[in-house]
């Protein structure tokens, strides 16, 4: 799949499994989606939660290719990073940053393979928003980052520190944006047990975090029996969701939502989620 065709959506037809009342228009025509190839080590990945399968590369690759496709249904232009074949876990690009219209934090990741990750995210955003970094003893991964509006959550976790969360909020008050610390249970990052259904609203996990935590915002819970359906990636009143996670999906339709849905089922394997392989702006 050439680039250019990630960025005209040319595969969508063949690509996304879309629920029949849903549509393909462009919520918003300035939102930029920073991507990555997957390195060939990612077989190689970081894990903490899950215990290490076998990944098929091949079908690994056409699912992100899947992924990035589908990226244009939520008004995404979608802009390729370089490939960094020897860093396992570079697809992840949602660790690298934390961006808001302000200025992009480029992040200290938890895990010292992942540190690597930062340099070219920070040079693809450089053009876009003024840079703040974490720095040691601090670490920060994007995937901990929560944002309902001007608020923004920290999820501290194994990747993520007090000194990093600290940092975040230094770089991220002046410009109006309160930070608040929270506590997971039994998952990888935040993003990982609850993400945004705009900025007063979630879908969540009860059993991995607990919803009273995000102030007055509402959350629908994801269905018992698919714990990992809580990242998903929205934009305006479409969903991108994982295909497993089909009751999940009913859901978010139940209350309003496009739903578009997209098989992750490989990428799973390396603890990744809909949100963290892509970095969305606006610009």
């Amino acid at each position: 799949m050439s680039e250019r065709q990630v960025r005209s959506g040319r595969l969508l037809p063949r690509f996304l499994s879309v629920t029949p009342h849903s549509s393909l228009i462009a919520v918003s025509p300035m939102l930029l989606a920073l991507t990555r190839p997957l390195a060939p080590s990612i077989v190689h990945c970081e894990l903490t939660h899950l215990d290490r399968r076998p990944i098929d590369f091949a079908l690994a690759v056409e699912q992100h290719e899947r992924y990035e496709a589908a990226l244009p249904a939520l008004g995404c232009r979608v802009e390729r990073l370089p490939a960094t074949p020897d860093l396992p876990d570079s697809v992840f690009v949602e660790d690298a940053a934390v961006v808001v219209d302000e200025c992009a934090v480029i992040t200290r990741p938890g895990a010292l393979s992942r540190r690597p990750e930062t340099a070219s995210v920070a040079a693809a955003l450089r053009p876009y928003r003024r840079l703040h970094d974490i720095r040691e003893p601090g670490t920060l991964d994007g995937g901990d980052v929560l944002r309902l509006g001007r608020h923004v959550y920290v999820g501290l976790s194994s990747r993520t520190n007090a000194a990093g969360a600290d940092q975040l909020e230094a770089a991220l008050a002046p410009y109006g944006y309160t930070v608040e610390r929270v506590v997971t249970r039994d998952c990888l990052h935040l993003k990982t047990a609850a993400t945004p259904l705009g900025d007063d609203r979630l879908l969540l996990n009860p059993c991995w975090v607990d919803g009273t935590v995000f102030g007055g915002a509402s959350w629908i819970e994801v269905d018992p029996g698919e714990p990992g359906a809580a990242n998903v990636l929205c934009v305006g009143d479409t969903v991108l969701c994982p295909a497993a996670a089909s009751r999940t999906r009913a859901r978010l339709e139940a209350h309003g939502f496009t739903v578009v849905t997209v098989d992750v089922s490989e990428l799973a394997k390396a603890e990744a989620g809909l949100t963290c392989c892509s970095l969305v702006f606006r610009v």
